[in-house]
């Protein structure tokens, strides 16, 4: 019997596992793989920008930068990309917008340039947005209102689509402007802002349509209304038959404070980039807007108006004391003035 316990076969000492263990085991791996499996694709996906979320997929969209254009150095500050807080500029993002001012003086043609100048498809003059002393009430105020305006959150009847080229306003000198100045240059300056003087050369003529337009503002002769600028004809005669009386004593003191504010403002903003035009040159040779296209640096129009000049001819025949005036101003640098028509 000791022989026999001796001699057994290896057979009798292997360990047969059961089909259920087996299955088991393999149940194992392939739940080891899953995780493998999970773990490797969340790491490619984390890399490519995708995250899985609650059963949907967070896609980061990455902005594209806009394409360098292709200008001279010297004009890179007066490109800018403004980002609206009201409106999503879409695919004019990359549509680059000049800021500009038109600085002038009341009854210079700045209302009747400004049409001109909206008449254009991609430019937006907003007005004498600073004709409201709550706007101009101290620096601070001024460049909350100038940021407004250049980001392309004013909103008015000039405002244009998405695709604007060109923004900016209207400023007259005694608004703020020349009190301010120097703070306003450094704006200018540091934000890229182009200026765009416009200033009447004749100022005698200048004085008659400030007179006349301040009595209509308590007469209204045009059926009750006040108008400072017309779009007929008949309405352009009714407001010229008004002839007012210049007061010859302060016609020369008057006439030398004005030169000298329009000098003081060109002295001022001489820094800026800026372009001069005069009223009289604008009548008389459209191809003066050209050069503000070209300025402005947009495509080239032909502009418009609905506006009508209101007075006319010479100016003898819209000042009541018109010898008087001659008399006061013969043999003086304004003399000059006497021989212009409007």
């Amino acid at each position: 019997m000791a022989d026999d316990h001796s001699f057994l076969s290896k057979d009798s000492f292997v360990m047969k596992l059961p089909k259920q263990s087996s299955l088991v085991l393999r149940m194992v791996v392939l739940f080891f793989v899953m995780v493998c499996t999970v773990y490797i694709c969340s790491i490619c996906l984390k890399q490519i920008g995708v995250s899985p979320n609650y059963g949907f997929l967070n896609v980061e969209v990455f902005e594209r930068p806009c394409p360098e254009p292709n200008i001279e150095p010297w004009d890179i500050p007066y490109m800018h990309y403004p980002k609206p807080n009201t409106y999503n500029r879409d695919e004019c993002s990359c549509q680059p917008v000049r800021y500009f001012a038109i600085i002038s003086m009341q009854r210079s043609g700045s209302g009747w340039f400004e049409t001109l100048l909206n008449n254009h498809t991609n430019i937006s003059s907003n007005g004498e947005i600073f004709s409201n002393k709550d706007r101009r009430a101290n620096v601070s105020s001024i460049f909350e209102t100038l940021d407004k305006v250049y980001n392309l959150d004013w909103l008015s009847s000039a405002s244009k689509n998405e695709c604007t080229s060109a923004v900016g306003f209207k400023w007259m000198l005694n608004q703020g402007l020349m009190k301010h100045h120097e703070e306003i240059v450094e704006y200018f300056k540091t934000r890229g802002v182009s200026v765009i003087f416009l200033f009447r050369r004749n100022l005698l003529s200048r004085m008659i349509s400030v007179l006349a337009n301040s009595y209509d503002r308590d007469a209204k002769l045009l059926n009750g209304t006040h108008k400072s600028h017309v779009h007929s004809p008949k309405e352009a005669k009714i407001l010229a038959d008004y002839k007012p009386m210049i007061n010859t004593t302060l016609l020369i003191i008057e006439l030398k404070k004005i030169q000298e504010m329009t000098l003081k403002a060109l002295a001022y903003f001489n820094t800026t980039r800026h372009i001069l035009l005069h009223y009289e040159d604008v009548v008389e040779n459209r191809n003066r807007l050209d050069d503000v296209q070209e300025f402005l640096k947009v495509p080239k129009h032909e502009l418009k108006s609905r506006q009508v000049k209101i007075h006319r001819g010479s100016l003898s025949q819209h000042v009541q004391n018109w010898e008087e005036v001659q008399s006061t101003l013969k043999g003086t640098s304004f003399e000059i003035f006497l021989r212009q028509d409007y």
